[in-house]
């Protein structure tokens, strides 16, 4: 099945995807579920795994948190079908501005920008970056 949002996450993911390469990212969390389901949060956040930069997605359920880890390309293929289905907003946190990707009632996206929350990178993902210089 196609996700009718595939087009414009995939250029919020872009934007998540530079910060990680220019060492600003800070944090990314899908929010705002569509009333109330078992899945409160995603969390993801950059872990090295093997040498290689690779992205942990924390599953926040309501009873427990489950834990998965993708290459950066893949996680993006597991987290497209969350939009919508029940989240409504994802922002991204860098410490150069923070992103939100939002859905309005009519399922329209919504892209807008805010002040940084974070005036720090994740440690692990600066911490992979000086090392590969």
């Amino acid at each position: 099945m196609i996700n009718m949002f595939t087009d414009s996450f995939k250029d919020f993911y872009s934007k998540f995807k530079a910060s990680l390469a220019d060492g600003t990212f800070a944090k990314l969390t899908f929010a705002k579920t569509i009333g109330n389901t078992e899945l409160k949060n995603i969390y993801i956040r950059p872990i090295i795994d093997e040498d290689i930069l690779k992205l942990e997605l924390k599953f926040r359920f309501q009873k427990e948190e489950l834990f998965e880890i993708y290459t950066i390309e893949k996680a993006f293929d597991r987290l497209l079908p969350f939009i919508n289905n029940p989240f409504l907003s994802v922002i991204l946190f860098t410490t150069e501005f923070d992103l939100t990707y939002k859905l309005n009632k009519k399922r329209i996206v919504n892209l807008s920008d805010q002040h940084p929350t974070f005036g720090n990178a994740n440690e692990v993902l600066l911490e992979y970056l000086s090392n590969q210089k």
